[in-house]
């Protein structure tokens, strides 16, 4: 496998992982008596508080990247994949607004947690998710390394931290709960 490959590889984990958390944390918060289970809700916000940040950080050097291919000819395929790219990242579905709808959940008082946890699952799995995944396959137009490190930021360093912080989350699951990942339209 080469590192390219890699790289792929660990953004759909991420998603993937990012997906299974918020679902886990919607049945889990977002139902009566939910706000009890400590370790769980530390965990799980903390890994989607990093892996959010992640993605938007990624989108960040993906609008710069963008900005600085202006006056490129039109007939180079990079550039068709940079203009395609600039429409995906320009379609509603961003971290930033994943992480505010994360944070209205968490700070929802008991009455109100059912319908804030169901408004950010229902955005993380459907806009957030499919503007990812999106962003991903038009991504793999990509053909050159440096793009990808550069676009991407994912290292051993960053991959061991992502799968620790998911192994965390994993350990301090409450009984009953799973994570299972996002619904499949």
């Amino acid at each position: 496998m080469n590192e390219t490959e890699i790289i792929r590889r660990q953004l759909a984990t991420e998603r993937m992982h990012a997906a299974q958390v918020a679902n886990a944390c919607t049945r889990v918060f977002g139902a009566v008596g939910g706000s009890t289970h400590a370790a769980f809700r530390e965990a799980s916000i903390n890994y989607l508080v990093w892996v959010l940040s992640r993605f938007e950080q990624r989108d960040q050097l993906l609008a710069e990247r963008i900005a600085h291919r202006v006056g490129i000819p039109e007939h180079t395929a990079a550039t068709a994949t940079l203009h395609a790219l600039a429409a995906l990242a320009a379609r509603p579905g961003t971290s930033r607004q994943a992480l505010i709808l994360l944070e209205t959940a968490l700070a929802a008082p008991q009455e109100a947690a059912p319908a804030a946890w169901q408004a950010f699952a229902h955005y993380f799995n459907t806009t957030w998710y499919e503007r990812r995944e999106a962003l991903e396959n038009q991504l793999a137009q990509l053909r050159r390394l440096p793009e990808w490190r550069a676009l991407c930021a994912i290292d051993a360093d960053s991959i061991l931290e992502e799968r620790t912080r998911y192994a965390h989350v994993a350990a301090h699951l409450p009984a009953g709960v799973t994570l299972i990942g996002a619904p499949r339209p």
